[in-house]
């Protein structure tokens, strides 16, 4: 098991380094110069002494080598140099909003195996009958509603009409937990849905087709009851399709939840991300985008070690 996750953990790392690299070249081939973006007032052409002073003052003036050069020994360091916007160090951002962000995409992860994997089971058990076509037909409308319609609709009944709920914001856990978790129910739910959706089929497909097997037909002729078949072999044997499910969305849901932060107002890396593309903050875009690609490959890692904990047979691939 050991030989098995350092080959992964080596691959993951040499992933994450070809990744910052395209990232970077990426960035610089996008026109516009940022000096003299950030110089320019109502439109007007700012002064060509002074870009010329920022440039160098950015170390945008240096060659491309020598800039990435920079930038791998940074990312070494873990500093990812300051933004232009305002000289604030970009780590420390990263900070303050990557973890409003992890525990968003968390909670609706959660949320979406807790809500999927038990409908999935009662739709394999009762596959045809009235409960099933209802939970397909109603997990393939979540499936086709986008997020941010969801999360609008949300808005609308739940905070606006009903009053149940406050229509986004944000409060720190550490000043009032339960406001915080109030206002976190509602965007985690809108992610949430169209990924329990997901889960809800992958393990629905998975469990039929153990429930067909012979070793399942065998035990349940030897008068196993219901609740030992699914947790000894419908659950088990449907868990790598889920963890893989659910490993990869929650990847993509890493870079894919600016919508929901800016419907419901929440304050992590997805909005800084706009704000820092919208300003031609270079080392900020670098960052954010590094970090998340990071985090899916970290999660891509996890679900590979999961695989080899479940399956042993995936240690010798």
């Amino acid at each position: 098991m050991l030989g098995f996750a350092a080959r992964r953990l080596a691959a993951s790392l040499v992933l994450v380094w070809v990744v910052a690299s395209l990232v970077f070249l990426v960035i610089h081939l996008i026109p516009g110069d940022p000096a003299e973006l950030l110089l320019s007032q109502g439109g007007v052409a700012p002064d060509p002494a002074s870009v010329a002073d920022l440039r160098a003052h950015l170390g945008l003036d240096r060659p491309l080598g020598a800039q990435y050069l920079t930038y791998l020994n940074g990312l070494l360091h873990f500093d990812f140099g300051t933004s232009l916007q305002d000289e604030h160090p970009v780590a420390e951002d990263i900070v303050l909003r990557l973890p409003r962000t992890l525990e968003l995409v968390g909670v609706a992860g959660l949320l979406a195996v807790v809500i999927g994997l038990p409908l999935g089971v009662m739709a394999a058990l009762r596959s045809g009958q009235l409960v099933d076509r209802i939970l397909s037909n109603l997990a393939g409308l979540a499936l086709s509603v986008p997020v941010f319609v969801v999360g609008t609709l949300l808005v609308l009944v739940l905070a606006q009409k009903l009053h149940w709920v406050p229509a986004g914001g944000f409060v720190a856990l550490s000043v009032n937990p339960l406001r915080h978790f109030g206002l976190l129910m509602m965007p985690a739910g809108t992610i949430a849905l169209g990924l329990a959706a997901v889960v809800f089929r992958v393990t629905r497909g998975a469990a039929l087709e153990v429930l067909e097997r012979d070793h399942v037909r065998a035990a349940q002729a030897r008068g196993a009851s219901p609740a030992v078949i699914i947790r000894r072999h419908v659950v088990r044997n449907a868990a790598t399709s889920v963890i893989t499910v659910v490993g990869l969305h929650l990847g993509a849901l890493l870079g894919g939840t600016v919508l929901v932060e800016y419907v419901f107002n929440w304050p992590g890396l997805s909005g800084y991300l706009v704000l820092a593309v919208e300003a031609r903050d270079y080392p900020a875009v670098l960052a954010i985008v590094l970090v998340i690609s990071a985090l899916f490959v970290l999660l891509n890692l996890i679900v590979e070690l999961l695989y080899g904990v479940i399956d042993p047979r995936v240690r010798r691939a």
